[in-house]
């Protein structure tokens, strides 16, 4: 009788912590798949992004969110022609380099700056703004501009979905920034100040 007694004390001991680990195993299970879903909710709709690279000795960085197309018109659209825009989303588009550049003839200082432009169809206005912690446009002022000149778009037949920017080395000396977005390419050539 103390044997049976015993017995089922063991087995009821071993169900018990059968039924344990598997509530465990499905609490764990579920837990996994709610920050999976949580995680796929949350994806940015404009991830925040950044680009460098080396021109000689000049290091040249760009930071911006880079929004999507998602089957809207872009420029004359969601951005306005002959509208200021923060060329990018959210915060103002950034760059910053710890050299001096010729762009456009001018000298840009060393340092960090918003990175503003005007779309049109014809041409695009730059602006390179010493005011480079602003949200969007808000505090977007004429007067703060270290350079301001206008390039003409090129116009593609392929849709780039997501907002980029690109340094290239042209040599150790001279680069190109482009921005591309939607059907859209701006290019801005720039030397390094010797």
């Amino acid at each position: 009788m103390k044997n049976l007694s015993l017995f089922i004390a063991i087995m009821f001991l071993v169900v018990s912590c059968k039924d344990k680990e598997a509530n465990s195993s499905d609490e764990q299970h579920q837990h996994v798949e709610t920050e999976k879903s949580e995680e796929t909710k949350k994806k940015p709709l404009s991830p925040h992004t950044s680009v460098m690279e080396m021109i000689g000795d000049a290091h040249i960085h760009i930071d911006y969110s880079s929004p999507g197309v998602r089957g809207r018109i872009i420029f004359g659209g969601l951005v306005g022609y002959d509208n200021i825009w923060q060329a990018g989303a959210h915060n103002a588009t950034w760059i910053e380099t710890n050299k001096d550049l010729i762009i456009n003839g001018d000298i840009l200082p060393k340092g960090k700056y918003g990175f503003f432009t005007i779309p049109s169809k014809e041409d695009w206005t730059i602006m390179i703004n010493k005011n480079w912690n602003q949200h969007g446009k808000d505090d977007y002022d004429e007067n703060d501009d270290v350079i301001r000149f206008k390039v003409k778009p090129s116009i593609s037949d392929e849709i780039k979905e997501h907002l980029e920017y690109k340094i290239d080395k042209i040599s150790e000396t001279e680069g190109n920034i482009s921005l591309t977005w939607e059907k859209v390419t701006i290019s801005i050539p720039f030397k390094v100040n010797q």
